[in-house]
């Protein structure tokens, strides 16, 4: 009789992602710092990163025929950010509802930690192409681990 292998065992994501960027000089504005659009593309591109990352890329959301589309962002600076700074974009999803998903982002500078901004998204899912409202598949939702509370992001980030 063939002895079996134990199953791999499952191996799961931090419920935190951190998705790093460093600052270029076409990111700084006419004010000498980080122009506020990119931070709140940082984010969009963190949200992106970590979906894929879950498995759910572009090539999945297609087959599946959906997608995600922002309803409101929500962001307050709180320091600012200037060429050649490494940020860190931690993310994470706080939770979903019938058709919605709320993230929430913290951006920190690598070097000294500084808490630079913060932000939530609620995003929308839609079906493609209709870009009509569509319940979020519990595949999908199953992919990611809910942080409902701040989490102590020393643990996720350094």
């Amino acid at each position: 009789m063939p002895v079996l292998s134990p199953p791999p065992a499952k191996v799961t994501m931090p419920a935190v992602y951190c998705h790093r960027h460093e600052v270029q000089e076409a990111d700084i504005d006419r004010n000498g710092h980080v122009n506020n659009l990119r931070y709140l593309q940082w984010c969009v591109d963190a949200a992106v990163a970590h979906s894929a990352a879950q498995g759910w890329d572009r090539d999945r959301y297609l087959q599946s025929g959906g997608s995600w589309v922002v309803r409101s962002h929500q962001i307050e600076y709180l320091a600012p950010c200037f060429a050649g700074q490494r940020i860190i974009v931690a993310t994470w999803v706080a939770g979903f509802r019938r058709i919605r998903s709320l993230r929430k982002y913290r951006l920190l500078r690598a070097d000294d930690r500084q808490l630079v901004a913060t932000a939530e998204t609620w995003w929308a899912y839609v079906a493609i192409p209709s870009m009509a409202p569509r319940r979020v598949p519990a595949d999908l939702m199953n992919a990611f681990e809910l942080v409902a509370d701040e989490p102590p992001l020393d643990e996720h980030v350094w």
